[in-house]
């Protein structure tokens, strides 16, 4: 199954997409920066609340809290 080919061009201003949606997907929600970021260790967005920080190569890195596996077995439970 072949999806549609979507017909795009170049507009004067730069833009190339005109059936995209403007902006990212993980895009903040409130004024504090960013509402997901992802974690060091296993790449998956999460939401702030559920990274802390650690200290891994000498930089605090965010990972998920208490670990990837319990975080993916919790949002994995919830309907």
């Amino acid at each position: 199954m072949a999806k549609a080919d979507t017909k795009t061009s170049i507009d004067s201003d730069g833009l190339r997409y005109r059936s995209k949606t403007p902006g990212s997907p993980f895009t903040a929600a409130g004024a504090f920066g960013a509402a997901t970021m992802s974690c060091f260790l296993c790449g998956k967005h999460r939401p702030r609340s559920l990274l802390k920080s650690r200290r891994l190569l000498g930089k605090a890195q965010f990972v998920c809290s208490p670990t990837c596996k319990e975080a993916d077995a919790e949002t994995s439970a919830k309907p």
